[in-house]
């Protein structure tokens, strides 16, 4: 909206209290006249970008200054509300076990991403860290692992390095699982062959 209102050459009606004329001064009157048609401009432009349900809220206020300053008013209150919500979006996600622990990293960059956004930059050695801290329960042994490494890692590095656990891991996981189908056959071989 403010990048709007200054292509229009109106923004200044934000900050400006309204002019006051002198009787009897036609350049007063003049000058009057056309701060309140600028005024009425940018108040009416802010007003039709609003909601329906907002514009019936805040067309009754004279000016565009005090305008203005209701809506940063609200609108400031609620960025500070949205700062404390993310926050606690960040502090409250924890991991599992039964989802992929590639997707749940990248669902925390954007909650790091969102604190950015907010001003609140949190240095890459503590994102490392949290990702760390926040792996799963059956990761364990992995995370012991890379809480001792002694060299520091960029976040990219650590989601590379989880990657390939994951793949690892699932590789792992169906070769147990082929042999665990093997055996079963084999087992059940014998037993076939006695009934014959």
């Amino acid at each position: 909206m403010l990048f709007y209102l200054t292509t229009l050459n109106v923004v200044r009606f934000l900050h400006e209290e309204p002019l006051a004329t002198t009787e009897g001064n036609f350049d007063s009157k003049v000058a009057c006249d056309a701060w309140s048609h600028g005024d009425f401009l940018c108040r009416n432009y802010i007003l039709n970008a609003l909601d329906n349900a907002l514009y019936n809220v805040y067309c009754s206020i004279e000016t565009t200054k005090f305008l203005w300053e209701s809506l940063e008013k609200k609108y400031k209150i609620e960025s500070v509300g949205l700062k404390k919500f993310i926050v606690g979006r960040f502090l409250d996600f924890k991991m599992l076990d039964s989802k992929n622990v590639t997707s749940q990293v990248q669902d925390m960059q954007l909650i790091m991403h969102d604190l950015d956004a907010e001003g609140m930059q949190l240095n890459e050695s503590f994102k490392v860290a949290a990702v760390i801290e926040k792996l799963p329960p059956l990761w364990k042994d992995f995370k012991n692992y890379l809480k001792h490494k002694q060299k520091e890692m960029e976040l990219e590095d650590l989601i590379l390095r989880l990657r390939i656990e994951e793949d690892n891991r699932k590789m792992s996981d169906s070769r147990g699982m082929k042999r665990a189908v093997d055996e079963m056959s084999n087992l059940a071989e014998p037993k076939a062959k006695k009934l014959k």
